[in-house]
């Protein structure tokens, strides 16, 4: 159904609460579309000035807007990294663990809901739309739609698989501990915190699957302080980050030291690589 017909179709809807629910995820999905073509623009203005020579006087009257607003343009639209995330909605998914306290029930690690929070920050910053999910123990799919899963390989089969899809990168268990291994080479990378003398330090996966129809984002920490670590390396290297790799599918390992739910510091650990 084109876009015209998606609108008609909300029109002719006799039911008000249909008509009223369709009417506001319309309104989400053209909001991001907008926010994702305010990032087109941006980057085609950066790019005319960069490759073509062209001062941002000469764009404006090509474009035929105002030099104010090719301005105003570079000021408020996305960098061009947004699209390490897709077009948006996108969905930030964290798993939830069943534990046994005085009876058994699903719980959350304060590590992962942090992370959920500090990636709703980033997202929000790039005018995406966020929503939010749980991945139980026996999730194997995803919401439809652009989606960021934190969780690891042990917390549920859809891990498993997003892990394989990743030829040059992924998590292996050896020796009773993770490792993020680099395929081709075989060189690995363990926690800190897994060490004979263990450090306030963590290992994470990162990946962005890019299909052809959306991107999936998946994040992994060796344990969960490291995934809390990768959204703090992204948070500050994602402009960065897409000028290595671009709008293409990429895995890297992310290195961080914390302080109880702190992150001192987060640093690139190997990669990225593309696929």
């Amino acid at each position: 159904m084109t876009t015209r017909d998606e609108f008609e179709a909300v029109r002719r809807e006799a039911d008000p609460i249909r008509r009223g629910l369709r009417a506001t995820e319309l309104i989400t999905t053209y909001q991001q579309r907008a926010a994702e073509l305010a990032r087109l623009r941006k980057a085609a203005i950066e790019e005319a000035h960069r490759d073509l020579d062209m001062s941002y006087t000469e764009i404006a009257t090509a474009l035929g807007i105002t030099k104010g607003r090719v301005s105003q343009v570079k000021k408020d639209a996305a960098g061009p990294e947004r699209v390490i995330f897709g077009v948006g909605p996108v969905s930030i998914g964290i798993p939830y663990r069943y534990q046994v306290t005085d009876r058994e029930r699903p719980l959350i690690a304060a590590e992962d809901s942090a992370t959920q929070a500090q990636f709703e920050d980033l997202l929000g910053a790039m005018r995406f739309a966020v929503d939010k999910f749980h991945v139980g123990p026996e999730t194997e799919e995803l919401p439809a739609g652009d989606a960021l899963v934190v969780c690891g390989p042990k917390s549920a089969p859809v891990a498993g698989a997003l892990l394989a899809e990743d030829e040059r990168a992924g998590l292996v268990k050896d020796g009773g501990r993770w490792w993020f291994e680099h395929r081709p080479t075989g060189e690995r990378y363990g926690s800190p915190a897994d060490d004979d003398e263990p450090k306030s330090a963590d290992i994470a996966y990162v990946a962005r699957h890019r299909y052809d129809d959306r991107v999936i984002v998946h994040v992994a920490g060796i344990h969960a302080i490291g995934s809390l670590g990768a959204a703090h390396y992204l948070t500050a290297n994602l402009a960065e980050l897409f000028r290595q790799v671009g709008d293409v599918s990429f895995s890297l390992a992310v290195r961080c030291t914390y302080d109880g739910l702190n992150i001192t510091g987060s640093e690139l650990a190997a990669g990225p690589f593309a696929w």
